[in-house]
């Protein structure tokens, strides 16, 4: 087999993956195709949460069993376990195929190489490693769940070429082009949750929504950091707390908000977090803590710059969207990115590991997983620790 017809189809699968996307969580999304000589003669994707997974689908879409010479395409190593469906090993096993391809290792530690040591011990061979990348990439969030046991926290920035978010003025639609923002529209539809701080809200009204041209508006779990609750009080309220999707919405506060504010929320149908805190700053570790017992698999910061500062101070940013417009601004006072260290050397800079590039129209977006050095200085008269 040559290894052009192996990525060939594997890209098939990946494909059949991504028209599930956002829709399986907790469970990864994965695609599968069945061929025979060289034609696709069934395929599948996951279902949601506890329907049938991908590899199940694609052979009942065969049919009937397979012919002699049939090969399975699939993007991850299929699962071992019973679970609510069924181990899909069982199933391929019974359905008499010989050859298996997989894109990338189940990342759960438990599970890890079982299923594929379960197909050999059956006498089937398996080829793994077809587009690994592609097919790890596909997963981020599952695949730092399952990992972690912790939520993927993500943060996207849309900037000019000198990492600025608006001018001096405040003045920041649209820095980023209708493609660019159409991709955020994608990434949105992935992620269960999205946030934004109580200064994004109250200047910007957003609607945090995913709005994909040809799909119903999607709403995922809607996330306001409001340690003051300064959102509440006034005479408009934004959109989020009154529109058709307000119980999505969760305010994330502190003790120091008051307590009347917070019972009007609750009035209004919005879920209220108080998270312990010293001041009128959410501490982080506890939304993510909180986040988990949730069951909250990963969540798409989207700003201010305020936030997302405080999200980088506590090595709290597991992945970033970086959104680059052909645009610079050359004026110290416009508004940063993100503030708030004294990186004085290379060697203590924040970097990104894993990263991938895409050109949106005339931006360029880079993204990829957060890696912090040893130490984090932190510039705290930033923060008013000093």
């Amino acid at each position: 087999m040559s290894t052009i017809e192996p990525e060939f189809f594997m890209r098939r699968a990946l494909d059949l993956a991504r028209t599930v996307w956002g829709t399986t969580h907790p469970n990864p999304m994965v695609g599968a195709v069945l061929v025979e000589e060289g034609k696709i003669v069934g395929q599948g994707a996951t279902s949601p949460d506890g329907g049938p997974h991908a590899e199940r689908l694609a052979l009942l879409d065969r049919g009937k069993k397979p012919r002699a010479g049939a090969t399975l395409y699939v993007t991850m190593e299929p699962c071992s376990t019973e679970g609510r469906t069924g181990a899909c090993t069982d199933a391929i096993i019974a359905s008499g195929l010989k050859h298996v391809v997989v894109g990338t290792i189940d990342p759960n530690p438990v599970h890890a190489g079982r299923g594929l040591k379960k197909l050999q011990a059956a006498g089937i061979e398996v080829t793994c490693g077809i587009l690994e990348a592609d097919c790890c990439d596909l997963n981020l969030i599952f695949n730092h769940w399952i990992t972690t046991g912790s939520p993927l926290l993500a943060a996207k920035t849309a900037t000019t070429l000198d990492g600025r978010i608006a001018c001096r003025t405040g003045d920041s639609r649209w820095i980023t082009g209708e493609v660019s923002r159409a991709d955020v529209m994608k990434w949105r539809r992935l992620f269960p949750a999205i946030a934004v701080g109580a200064g994004t809200l109250m200047h910007d009204n957003p609607r945090l929504t995913s709005r994909i041209e040809g799909a119903d508006e999607w709403c995922p779990v809607r996330f306001v950091f409001d340690g003051l609750l300064r959102t509440v009080n006034d005479k408009t309220l934004p959109s989020v707390y009154s529109d058709e999707f307000r119980d999505r919405t969760i305010v994330v506060t502190t003790s120091h908000g008051g307590m009347g504010y917070v019972r009007k929320l609750r009035d209004l149908g919005i879920e209220v977090w108080v998270l312990p805190s010293d001041s009128h700053r959410v501490m982080l570790p506890d939304f993510r803590k909180k986040c988990a017992e949730n069951g909250i698999t990963g969540v798409y910061f989207e700003g201010g710059s305020d936030l997302l500062s405080l999200l980088l101070r506590d090595a709290q940013i597991d992945y970033m969207f970086s959104y680059r417009a052909p645009m610079m601004f050359g004026d110290d006072r416009a508004k940063p990115m993100m503030k708030g260290l004294r990186t004085e050397k290379l060697a203590n800079a924040v970097r990104l590991t894993d990263a991938r590039h895409a050109v949106l129209g005339d931006d360029m977006l880079t993204r990829g997983r957060v890696v912090y050095p040893e130490k984090l200085v932190v510039d705290e008269t930033v923060f008013g620790l000093r």
